[in-house]
Formats: structure tokens, sequence, C-alpha cells
């Protein structure tokens, strides 16, 4: 028994794409050259580091809602470029104080796109972690490593997090949806392997899935013993999802659990702090504040909202 076992302490976990953190360096042999100062999108280091502070507070807004300053223990975020831009956001922005460590993969995905884990050491201690690689199928195109992170939490018990970025709908979601049921069936056999491998294990899965709950990808993780604690997540100044189109809310960001872990659950809620949207102009009401509208660079923050999950553990 460690000392963590004596008491339970509140385990705050944030799912969050980023859209497009890219840095201003090209990586040979990346299709990243939109996101360099030279482009038509003008990405510039003076831009580049206010997209480090946005993120940075968003993922302090996802913290202790109650006014107490605690920030969250655990963060998985997608559409990130590289270590480079991990080991700024983490060391070098005001994100800093934190002192969160990080972990994530380096996939073959054209455009240079990872998966990160970031964490508190104070209440996450890591034990492993890996990129899981994901055979592409006839006719489809490199796509992002699954990050696998496994370490023990403020209880003594040992937390398995399986972060993803499943293939986008670019080209049709018909065509493009056996992309995202590879994927899954590759989350499912982490599962499976995990589960073999630890008796009563802990278990999160989270990312942007690329899909809604209905959607036949993570109804297969949910048939591996899965719940999804983000269903029906919704924020407190109107938004009704992680994300918008067209006027349209949905979710294509998704946190889920094993019975375990989900036992454990004291909340799930969509981030929709007031800096964090915009109005919707055109549709009405609010809307993510993002970085860029097509090539047109807004100043904001991301084209999705953050998921917060709470554990009593």
């Amino acid at each position: 028994m460690t000392p963590w076992t004596l008491l339970l302490f509140i385990f705050t976990f944030v799912e969050y794409n980023v859209e497009n953190l890219f840095d201003t360096v090209h990586d040979e042999g990346k299709q990243d050259t939109e996101f360099l100062p030279s482009s038509p999108r003008h990405w510039t280091p003076r831009r580049y580091w206010q997209k480090l502070d946005h993120v940075g507070q968003a993922l302090v807004a996802c913290g202790d809602n109650a006014g107490g300053g605690r920030l969250p223990d655990m963060a998985v975020l997608t559409e990130v470029e590289n270590d480079s831009v991990m080991r700024d956001l983490t060391r070098r922005s005001p994100l800093r104080a934190a002192r969160y460590d990080y972990v994530m993969t380096q996939s073959p995905d054209q455009r240079g796109i990872d998966v990160a884990l970031v964490y508190s050491p104070f209440s996450f201690r890591l034990i492993n972690s890996h990129s899981v690689r994901v055979d592409p199928l006839k006719g489809q195109r490199p796509t992002r490593d699954i990050l696998y992170a496994s370490g023990m939490v403020m209880s003594g018990d040992t937390l398995h997090v399986v972060a993803v970025h499943a293939p986008s709908r670019a080209g049709g979601e018909t065509r493009t949806r056996p992309y995202r049921l590879h994927v899954a069936e590759r989350v499912c056999q982490m599962i499976d392997s995990i589960r073999s491998a630890s008796d009563n294990p802990l278990i999160i899965i989270a990312g942007d899935f690329n899909d809604y709950s209905s959607d036949a990808s993570l109804k297969l993780i949910e048939s591996h013993g899965m719940t999804e604690v983000s269903l029906g997540a919704r924020g407190t100044n109107g938004a009704k999802g992680t994300y918008r189109y067209k006027g349209e809310w949905g979710s294509l960001d998704h946190v889920f659990c094993n019975t375990t872990m989900a036992r454990l659950l004291t909340g799930c809620r969509v981030n929709d702090a007031p800096f964090l949207m915009e109005e919707d102009k055109k549709y009405g009401g609010a809307k993510p504040h993002r970085t860029y509208l097509g090539p047109r660079y807004q100043g904001g923050f991301s084209d999705h909202l953050p998921i917060v999950a709470t554990f009593k553990l």
C-alpha cells in the first residue's frame, strides 16, 4: 500500500483535439508546408506561440471548475505535429508551471500528425508507453499510430490509457468507414491484451474517432466491454457536443472506460468556457473559436472543444 491509498482523490482527465498544432519548421518527408511562414496561411512564430498559449489556457480551464485552482491530471491531445511542439508546450509556454510530462507517437501520417498524452507526474507515475502501428488497408494512406501508456494512479492501481486519432471522413464517410473500423479493431485487440495481462484493470480509451456514437466503429469498441462515459456530454454555455458543423452540434471526440473505471466516474462534461466560443453569425448561437476557417486566420483556440471526465480514485 502506498501513501496515496489512504485518501480518495479526484482524477481529472481531458480529451482535446487542438486543431493543427504545427511548429513553423518543415519536417523532411512530411506534407506540412501549409504551416510555414511562407505559406498562404502565414503560419508565423508569433501565431505559433499564441497557439501554444491558447492550448495551455484551454487545458488549465479544464481543471477544478469550483475555483480550487486544480489542474487536469492527464490529457489526450490529438492533431499535434511532433516532439518539438510538445516540448514547447510543456517546457516553454506558460503551461510549464504545471510541470507536465508527456509521451507521444511518431506516426507515418503523411502530414506528420501525431497523438500525445500529457500527464502530471504527481498523480500518474508512468510505467510503460509505446506506439501501436495501424497497417493501412488497400488504398488507404498511412494513418496515425495508436498511443498506449500505463502508470500508477493515486490509489496504487495501474491505469491503462489508449489514445486514438482515427482517419478522417475526407473523401466521403462511406468510403472511409472501413479505415475507422480497422482502427477500432486494433483498439479492441489492445483491450483484449490488457485484460489478458491484468486482473481487473482500469482502462480509458479516448481521442478523436471521426465517428459519432451510433457509428459502427464505436459500437465495436462498446462490444468489447467498454462504456462511452462521454455519451451525451454537454457544456454549460450552449455546447451540445465537441464540434459544430453547419450549425449542428455533434461529438467526434469520445472517452470510453471499462466497467471498473466507469464505476469511479463522478462526471463528464464539455468545456465550453466563454473564451473558447464565438458567435456563429451564419447559423446563430455559438460555436468553437477556431484557429483557422479554411485559409483565413481566426486567432482562436480549436475547432473542437475539450471533454473533461472526473473520477474518484
